[in-house]
This record gives C-alpha cells, sequence and structure tokens, in this order.
C-alpha cells in the first residue's frame, strides 16, 4: 500500500482538512503517478457541500491532475516513468456497454456509470437499482492529494508545450466546453455565444475563437467585459439588457452555457438562428420553464453536454498544444483551498484556480 496525504471534508458543512489515507500499489495495468498540479473546480464545491445529493464522506475532491508517472505495472504500454501526465473526470467505466464501445466512455451506462476520479462511482450502490458495484469500492479520493493509480487506458499525455500549472484545467473545463464545440460543428465564421465568464466560459471562447468563431460573450458581471474582449470575444452583452437581445435575435449559430447553476433559457433561445442549439454543460439542475412554440418554429434544438470522451480530452490537450491555447490559472498552496472556495462562490477568480501540490509535501516533510 501507498501512504498518502490528501485534503478531504469529512461533511458537507466541514472545511477541507489534511488526510491520511493509502492508496493501493499500482496493478499490471496501472500507472503511479506523483501529483504536481491540480485544478479548481466549481463541481469540486457542489460535491463536497453535497449539493446534488450524492457525495460519499470523506470526500476528497480533484479531477483536473497533472503529475509525474512515478511506477507502472508490467502490462502498461500507453506511459512510462518519467512521463509529464494527465487524469480527468474519470478513471474507468464498464469497458461493456454500447457508449464504453463507441468511445462514450462518460455516458457508460453500466451498473453505476462511469467511476469518477472522486466521489466513488457516478452512482454509489446504494443508488443503484439492485445496489450493485461494479467498481469494489463505494468511494475514490481525487487530485488533492500527493498521488494517483489509475488505470493507464485513462491517462492522458500531456504535450510539452503547454505550461504545466495551466494545462491542468484543460483535463475538465477544457474538454468540458470543447466536446460540444466540437460534437455540434462550431466552424469558422459561425456565430456563438458563450453565456458565463467563468472557469468553463473563459476556456469555451478561448476555444471557439481558435476554431474560427466570432464569439459573444453573455454575463451579468459589467466587470467582465474587458477581460471577455482581452480572450477574444468580439462583442459582450449583459444579460438582461433587453435592447440588445432583441437585436440578437436569428443570429447565432450555436450558445453554449457554462453557467454552473439553474438559469433561465427562455431569452437565449429566441437568439437562434433556424436549426441552432442552444446547448447547457455547466449545471446539472432542473431547467426552468420554456416557451415550446419558440424551438418549433425555428425547428430550434435545446440540449446538453457532459464531460467529454478520453479520446476527446486528448484531442482538446492536442488542439490547445496546436493553437497555444491555455486556460488563464492562479496558482495557490492548498493550504488556501478553504479561501479558495469562497471566491469560487463569488466569482473573485480570473478565471482557473489551480493547486500547487509541492505545498502539500511541505506540509508532509514538516509533520
Amino acid at each position: 500500500m501507498i501512504k498518502s496525504l490528501g485534503y478531504a471534508a469529512k461533511h458537507s458543512f466541514s472545511r477541507m482538512k489534511p488526510l491520511e489515507f493509502e492508496r493501493a500499489e499500482a496493478g499490471p495495468d496501472e500507472v503511479q503517478i506523483d501529483v504536481l498540479y491540480c485544478g479548481v473546480c466549481h463541481s469540486d464545491i457542489h460535491q463536497v457541500e453535497n449539493d446534488w445529493s450524492n457525495t460519499v464522506y470523506p470526500c476528497m475532491p480533484g479531477h483536473e491532475v497533472v503529475g509525474r508517472v512515478v511506477a507502472v505495472g508490467n502490462g502498461v504500454t500507453r506511459h512510462a516513468v518519467g512521463d509529464l501526465v494527465g487524469v480527468g473526470c474519470m478513471i474507468d467505466s464498464c469497458r461493456a456497454c454500447e457508449p464504453c464501445h463507441e468511445g462514450d466512455e462518460h455516458h457508460c451506462e453500466g451498473h453505476n456509470s462511469w467511476l469518477a476520479t472522486y466521489n466513488g462511482p457516478m452512482k454509489p450502490a446504494a443508488m443503484t437499482d439492485d445496489g450493485v458495484n461494479t467498481y469494489g469500492a463505494d468511494n475514490t479520493y481525487g487530485g488533492y492529494s500527493n498521488s494517483l493509480v489509475v488505470n493507464e487506458d485513462f491517462v492522458l499525455k500531456i504535450p510539452s508545450n503547454i505550461p504545466i500549472e495551466a494545462a491542468a484545467p484543460i483535463l475538465c473545463a477544457g474538454v468540458t466546453t470543447f466536446s460540444p464545440l466540437r460534437h455540434w460543428g462550431v466552424k469558422s465564421g459561425d456565430k456563438v455565444g458563450i453565456v458565463g465568464l467563468g472557469g468553463l466560459g473563459h476556456m469555451a471562447v478561448k476555444l471557439a475563437v481558435a476554431m474560427g468563431a466570432d464569439v459573444t460573450v453573455f454575463t451579468t458581471d459589467k466587470d467582465k467585459i474587458e477581460p471577455a474582449k482581452a480572450l477574444g470575444a468580439s462583442e459582450v452583452v449583459i444579460e438582461g439588457d433587453k435592447d440588445a437581445f432583441r437585436k440578437l435575435e436569428l443570429s447565432f449559430d450555436f450558445i453554449l452555457s457554462t453557467i454552473p447553476e439553474k438559469h433561465k433559457v427562455d431569452p437565449f433561445i429566441t437568439l437562434l438562428k433556424r436549426n441552432a442549439t442552444y446547448c447547457a454543460c455547466g449545471a446539472l439542475d432542473q431547467i426552468p420553464g420554456y416557451n415550446n412554440q419558440e424551438l418549433i418554429m425555428h425547428r430550434r434544438s435545446l440540449a446538453g453536454s457532459l464531460i467529454g470522451s478520453i479520446k476527446e480530452t486528448q484531442d482538446v490537450l492536442d488542439f490547445c498544444a496546436e493553437h497555444h491555447v491555455a486556460p488563464d490559472v492562479q496558482v495557490i498552496d492548498i493550504q488556501d483551498i478553504n479561501d479558495a472556495y469562497k471566491k469560487v462562490k463569488n466569482e473573485d477568480v480570473r478565471f482557473r484556480y489551480v493547486i500547487d501540490m509541492a505545498s502539500l509535501k511541505r506540509e508532509m516533510e514538516d509533520a
């Protein structure tokens, strides 16, 4: 067993604190990773606070992980000791269902859905119809720790020209926005709307601009107008500006919402062209009622998108390397994680916190 240390919450109302635990050593098809950096995702906060009613405690978040391979099983062929690698939202899936066979592991239809990097399977055994736990464990501990052990098929290669600390958010915020942009065929010349300008939203802007799209950002925060333009947006619209919305009716090829909470979609439906799509990738809450007539009259679509596949995650890493795209990050020590959570909730970060896990190693040395 590998003696490990991380930061975890023991209850929905508790602060993140150090937690000693053990990981099993790398099996034949697994790699052991020394964690160097880990991004702070808004979903980490949702999970810690049990906003989705599926959290298993202790909860040790972290699914934007960049590190160095320090050991490999005797069957590993894709990675070697010394490789710089990444781990995103998943560390396994059932491998047997139709989505898994088609390369959509993030839509796994096995008993427990895919195995999350932290907080166990997407559906813990107690929440399944038959109580079956495919993976043999009700909980997993994520990247707010000094080490990870992951099956090699779910480990990504980090291109050498992406700054190590900036690579971390690409593994969630990057693929979560890249996947719908590519799935709905965003291309050069398309008019694309991005709703929200946080960790996901700012990556969506950068990726859509790199794809050649004309990007408009929708935000409730006037302080984000200049940052949005600096990221490449050609226009910024303040939500609630009825005149601005009226002028944009029937003009968008695609709108992507990155807001992590429930919000009204009605104002955006009328902005879509005929056959165009509004896609939500940030919120897991119920969508408030909308006017279905507006969908029917112009054959518009409402859609959703969940993270992305392993292939898409590698694709977005390679795309970012090719187009020199990287998230804007603020590096913090693990000891500052509770304060960081407060600032994320208050939208006081530009645009993604990334934990330097060397701070955890110093804590281990001082213990």
